[in-house]
């Protein structure tokens, strides 16, 4: 039995010849192009385009709305803290008539805001 022999450079060249002439005549061989199948999926690859424009599109805009309501949320929020803050201290000061006018005017705001 023979021992294995490397391949010289020339074998390693004409068979890497070899190959991309293969390679090309296979290229070669693939029937042409249908414009009427190219043309349909383009289209189709437009369509998805779009409705994921489309999708992209709404989830900003619930992002934004989702904001915007965090945002109105804490002005809500703080609005309702200044007034308990004013109604505390309407508490603490002596009863006056005008005092007692504040407290109850800040009561009714604390009341409207809670709503």
């Amino acid at each position: 039995m023979a021992s294995f022999k490397y391949p010289s450079f020339q074998d390693r060249i004409s068979s890497a010849g070899k190959a991309k002439q293969k390679a090309l005549n296979q290229l070669k061989a693939k029937p042409p192009v249908n414009e009427g199948i190219m043309a349909e999926r383009r289209q189709a690859r437009e369509v998805r385009e779009q409705a994921l424009s489309e999708e992209r599109a709404a989830k900003t805009e619930a992002n934004a709305a989702a904001k915007a309501n965090k945002a109105s949320m804490k002005a809500s929020e703080l609005a309702e803290a200044k007034a308990a803050a004013a109604l505390k201290e309407a508490r603490l000061k002596p009863a006056s008539a005008e005092d007692m006018k504040a407290a109850r005017d800040a009561r009714y705001a604390a009341r409207k805001t809670r709503r």
